[in-house]
Formats: structure tokens, C-alpha cells, sequence
């Protein structure tokens, strides 16, 4: 796990053991059931003798730490945000997932058929974060640079043609592209045959790295025009798409986070979580988040700006291709009183999974 903040030297070394007990009994019973916990019930979990009236004491000196507060006079206490991360950084141990946990997500997250999409994984990644967590299950992935299997070229008008891209799984792209003046229907063919022979089995990422050398093949085995044709449809395919910043974001079990709301203010956040969700810069900022640190990131509420008006936490973790590069992302969205200690693992082991899915092409 990355820390996300500066470690709380100072913090720490102010609190005695009957403080660090008491900020850790309010904020384990805050993530358990969301509710305040007064003096006189903590007192009664303490493993030391502790009076309410000095456990009221204690929880005076954290909140002058800015670690607890009270939601309401005589109320009891519930940690800050700031608390939440202390806790997270100075207390929560993360143990690692027990075999059979992991054998759960394995067979939750399998690899697809030879005829179906990476969809379906990414889906499946998906829904197993969010039915296990209770929060929404999120998957980032870098839009697949598909293996071409047909090239077509379809005249729309006279000057107009729509080039159809035919992946190996059956993906399809569309581009519209000019066509040269006088171009006739048996030079769209022998140009699309002429990419056919050429293409096909590789990437669009490999076409690029190769166009030059299809150019002077070209010159000595087509027409003029065919010759045109070809070099206007590589120029289509090979460039001019980086801007789009192509990532595909799948959120399965939105409707875990409507558990517990008490209000229209809550929902108004939440409805702010959803609007965020829906933004494509939304997806290249949480996947810098994951990117800006090895392993899990936890970001509590405010900490990021995509989340800071919704309240949601985050839980990310990068997963990287055979070459090393980060090609997409996992995570759980939830509230705040997420129980971090049992995600962390959980969404650390789906990253591994998908790396080696990766890895492998799949």
C-alpha cells in the first residue's frame, strides 16, 4: 500500500496507549456500523479500567488532534477524515487473502472465450469488486488495439468512402476517409485486397511502425489511384486518435452506494459521484491516480478533487501489461467507513489477476 499523505510523525508521538485504544475503538465501531460511539460504551470495551469520565477526556485531547468529532452535542464521537487517514496509515494491518478468497476472485475473473471480448473480463472484474466489497466495483482499461482480421473499403458517395476495420474477435471500427477523384469500384477492391494480404494478423499500433516500408510497396504493385487510396486509409488508421486518451471505465453495483443514505444531501453527493463517473477526464484522473504509486492507493473523501464533493473513497491499484506498462486500473468506490483492511488485499490480488491476463493477451 502507498501512503497518500505525509506519515503522522508528530501525531503519534503525542498519543499515550490509552489514546491510540480509545481513537482506535471509535474508529473500528464508525467503519462496523456508521455510528457515534459515547463514553460510557467505550469504556465498557476498553482492555484497560477506564472511567467514562476519563475516556471523555481522552477523546477531548483527539479532538483537539483533529482526529475525532462529535456530530451532535452529548452525542458521541466519529473519526474525521483526517482520523480515517491516521488510522489507515498508523493502525490498519492488511493481512493477505486467504485461499479460498483467492480461488473466489479466480473463478469470478476468467479469462474469455477465443470468439468473445476483453469486455467480458472487465465486466466480470467488475461486478466480483463490487459484490464482495458492497461498494461499486470499478475497472479502467486501456481501449484494446484489436489484431485486424479484414480491411473493406464501402463507397458512400462519389468522394466518400467508409473504411470498416474487422477485428479478430469480431470488433468493428468504422473510419470515413476521401476518396481520390476517379477512383472506381474495382481499385476500392484491389486496395482493400492489397491491405488485406498486408495487415492482417497485426495490430493498428504495429501498422504504424511499418508504414513507411507499405508506402514503397505500394508504389510498385498498385495503380495510382489504388496507391492513393491505401496511403489516405493508413493515414486514417495510423494517427490523430492520442488525444481521445481511449480507456474504457465499467462500474457494476451503484446501487450498493444508496445503502444508508440518510437524506437528500446524500444523495445529491452521490448524484455528483455518478456525474463525475460519467466524464472521460474522470477516467484518465483516477487512472493518474493509480498510476502516481506502486500497489493499492487509498484515498480518502477529499483527498483526491474527482471525489471531493461526493464524500466517496477510492481504492486503486494499477495493473501493467508484458511490457511493463500500466494499461488499465481496479478499485472499489464506497463511502468513507469502508473496511479497508479486507478491500486492500482484495483489490491488490484482482490487479495481479488482471496483469497476468494481460501478460498473457488476453
Amino acid at each position: 500500500m502507498t501512503p497518500t499523505t505525509t506519515p503522522f510523525k508528530d501525531v503519534t508521538a503525542s498519543l499515550d496507549d490509552r489514546s491510540r485504544e480509545v481513537f482506535r475503538r471509535i474508529v473500528e465501531s464508525y467503519l462496523e456500523s456508521g455510528d457515534p460511539l459515547g463514553s460510557r460504551n467505550l469504556s465498557r470495551l476498553l482492555p484497560m479500567s477506564l472511567s467514562p469520565a476519563s475516556v471523555r477526556n481522552v477523546m477531548s485531547d483527539l479532538e483537539d488532534l483533529g482526529l475525532i468529532y462529535a456530530p451532535h452535542v452529548s452525542a458521541g464521537r466519529l473519526p474525521t477524515q483526517l482520523g480515517l487517514r491516521f488510522f489507515v496509515d498508523a493502525f490498519m494491518q492488511v493481512g493477505d487473502l486467504s485461499a479460498e478468497e483467492r480461488g473466489s476472485i479466480e473463478r469470478q475473473i476468467r479469462p474469455p472465450g477465443p470468439d468473445q471480448p476483453m469486455e467480458n473480463l472487465l465486466t466480470e472484474a467488475s461486478l466480483m469488486l463490487s459484490g464482495l466489497s458492497r461498494g461499486a466495483g470499478l475497472v479502467i482499461a486501456a481501449k484494446s488495439d484489436p489484431v485486424l482480421k479484414h480491411v473493406e473499403f464501402i463507397r458512400l458517395e462519389p468522394t466518400k468512402a467508409l473504411a470498416v476495420l474487422v477485428g479478430e474477435h469480431n470488433q468493428i471500427e468504422n473510419r470515413i476517409i476521401d476518396l481520390p477523384a476517379g477512383i472506381t469500384a474495382s481499385q476500392l477492391t484491389e486496395a482493400a485486397n492489397f491491405l488485406n494480404a498486408n495487415l492482417a494478423g497485426q495490430t493498428l499500433v504495429e501498422l504504424r511502425n511499418q508504414i513507411e516500408k507499405l508506402k514503397q510497396q505500394v508504389a510498385g504493385e498498385l495503380d495510382v489511384l489504388s496507391q492513393d487510396l491505401v496511403e489516405r486509409g493508413l493515414a486514417v488508421w495510423s494517427g490523430g486518435r492520442d488525444e481521445e486518451k481511449p480507456t474504457r471505465l465499467i462500474v457494476r453495483g451503484r446501487a450498493n452506494l444508496l445503502e444508508g443514505l440518510a437524506g437528500t444531501d446524500d444523495i445529491d453527493r452521490l448524484r455528483l459521484l455518478f456525474d463525475d463517473l460519467e466524464r472521460k477526464e474522470s477516467l484518465v484522473e483516477i487512472l493518474n491516480l493509480a498510476e502516481s504509486g506502486s500497489g493499492v492507493r487509498i484515498f480518502i473523501g477529499s483527498e483526491n478533487k474527482l471525489f471531493s464533493l461526493s464524500g466517496s473513497s477510492l481504492i486503486v491499484a494499477p495493473y501493467r501489461d508484458g511490457e511493463d506498462r500500466i494499461v488499465g486500473a481496479v478499485g472499489v468506490i464506497g463511502p468513507t467507513r469502508l473496511n479497508y483492511s479486507r478491500i486492500v488485499p482484495m483489490v491488490d490480488y484482482t490487479a495481479q489477476l488482471m496483469a497476468r491476463l494481460s501478460r498473457s493477451g488476453r
